[in-house]
């Protein structure tokens, strides 16, 4: 079932709602960048994601992998305190709509319990088919 969460950075700059549904599961990703940043994620859909403050400390950083033409994530991070609470990503079929990867870590009002119980699902980035590893995920 979904629930509103409100989220920031670490120096607050940034700050976010987002609707999700935690019990549906979330994601750990195993491409460059989310293996280097330990990025835990779960996805908002649409207008799932409200930004409330920041648009103005935010900076994009955007990755063209290997074999790709050009960037499709925008990996947005506070210029203030370095802290990424999220990335926007464009329309993906997969999703039905634009999608925005909310790291749990900077939700502000999630409990403990909730993030012990949220069901994780590792996948496989680096190899750009999004296909749930099989192996050893535990560094991730």
């Amino acid at each position: 079932m979904k629930k509103s969460y409100t989220g920031s950075c670490h120096c607050g700059a940034v700050r976010f709602e987002c609707d999700l549904d935690l019990a549906a599961g979330t994601s750990r990703c195993n491409c460059s960048f989310c293996r280097k940043s330990r990025f835990w994620m779960a996805i908002a859909k649409g207008d799932a994601f409200r930004l409330l403050a920041g648009a103005d400390q935010l900076v994009d950083y955007q990755h063209t992998p290997t074999g790709k033409a050009s960037p499709f994530l925008h990996l947005l991070f506070c210029g203030r305190c370095g802290v990424r609470p999220f990335s926007k990503g464009g329309y993906l079929p997969a999703l039905g709509a634009e999608f925005h990867a909310i790291n749990l870590a900077c939700l502000d009002d999630v409990s403990t319990e909730e993030l012990a119980n949220a069901p994780v699902q590792y996948v496989n980035g680096q190899g750009d088919d999004w296909a749930p590893i099989e192996g050893e995920t535990r560094h991730l």
